[in-house]
């Protein structure tokens, strides 16, 4: 049985070295901006500031990249905003 240490330190290890991939936010005319800005909040750690501005982004541009990392960091939040509704994808 490995230890609890060198677990962890695989998986930070394994998080340096994987491709870095980015979950990208589209434009939609169905969720409202509040909806955006609070799922925003709660699954991306996002602040209000940076929330309000995204969802300004996507308004304008049609799209916008709103979190970065592994696939493995970045599909649980992926799955809970298509839970919500909103138009993303992992590239």
């Amino acid at each position: 049985m490995e230890p609890e240490i060198d677990v962890q330190l695989d998986a930070e290890i394994s998080e340096l070295i994987e491709p870095k991939r980015v979950i990208m936010l589209y434009n939609d005319e169905v969720n409202t901006f509040d909806h955006v800005i609070e799922c925003l909040l709660i699954y991306c750690n996002h602040t209000i500031e940076q929330a309000n501005q995204i969802s300004l982004i996507v308004h304008h541009n049609g799209k916008c990249d709103i979190k970065h990392g592994s696939f493995n960091v970045l599909k649980p939040i992926y799955e809970a905003l298509l839970d919500n509704n909103l138009k993303v994808s992992i590239e």
